[in-house]
């Protein structure tokens, strides 16, 4: 029963995911920590985003930009190695708490960039790369995050999703190798996580269609939504 409810939600998960580029996360977070425990609950989530994400560049192939997703990678794959190392050391709430009102700063600060035409190149990614890979380290995901980064560069729709995921796939991969060098997933988090992320990659494509259908400022409207609610969410967990 657990599985089933694992992989309706994934599925679900997924599809949110391969809409606005983010939220996967969130939304399958909370059943899993149910489901397993938070401590399995972090390395399966980690397995089950990065098979999210190359459902989303599979879907979104023709669309990468290769350039800025190399940029950004560049800095936040040795990042996202030094945060699953610096997890265990920071206070309970801290990151989330954080993270939680910069999300929600966010909206009135790409509405501000985007009326001056302001716009980030390949050596700003690679300059914001390190801190928000060290942060993926650290939380279940920095989507929010990086989906307004990317934004910033100019991209829209498909490019936006496609090359969100390309340099988030490069991230997750980094975070669960470190996971595996720490000795933290056993065969059963592996499958577990392999089952999630097939679902998740399952609803990738499903969300494609929608946003083939989805006009730029519904785009924008949906971004802004999620990072409102991604950053209440962050906020209550921490101050719970």
């Amino acid at each position: 029963m657990d599985l089933l409810l694992v992989l309706a939600t994934a599925l679900v998960a997924g599809t949110v995911g391969g809409v606005v580029g983010t939220g996967s996360s969130m939304v399958l977070m909370p059943v899993l920590v149910v489901a397993h425990g938070p401590v399995q609950a972090v390395p399966i989530m980690a397995i089950a985003a990065f098979l999210g994400n190359l459902g989303r560049v599979l879907a979104w192939r023709r669309a990468l930009d290769l350039r800025l997703a190399g940029a950004f990678c560049a800095t936040a794959v040795p990042g996202a190695m030094l945060g699953v190392r610096s997890l265990l050391a920071l206070p309970t709430g801290v990151a989330e708490a954080a993270l939680g009102l910069f999300f929600l700063a966010l909206v009135p600060a790409r509405r501000l960039l985007a009326r001056r035409a302001w716009r980030l190149g390949p050596a700003q990614l690679a300059l914001l790369g390190a801190p928000l890979g060290w942060l993926t380290g650290i939380v279940v995901s920095t989507g929010p995050l990086t989906v307004p980064l990317f934004q910033g560069a100019g991209l829209q729709g498909g490019a936006l999703l496609g090359t969100e995921a390309l340099a988030s796939l490069a991230v997750y991969a980094a975070k669960v190798g470190t996971f595996r060098g720490l000795g933290a997933l056993p065969a059963d988090v592996v499958a577990q996580g392999l089952a999630a992320g097939l679902a998740l990659m399952a609803g990738s494509f499903a969300g494609r269609a929608l946003v083939l259908r989805l006009p730029p400022a519904g785009f924008r409207l949906l971004v802004d939504a999620m990072l409102l609610a991604s950053g209440g969410s962050l906020l209550w967990v921490a101050l719970r």
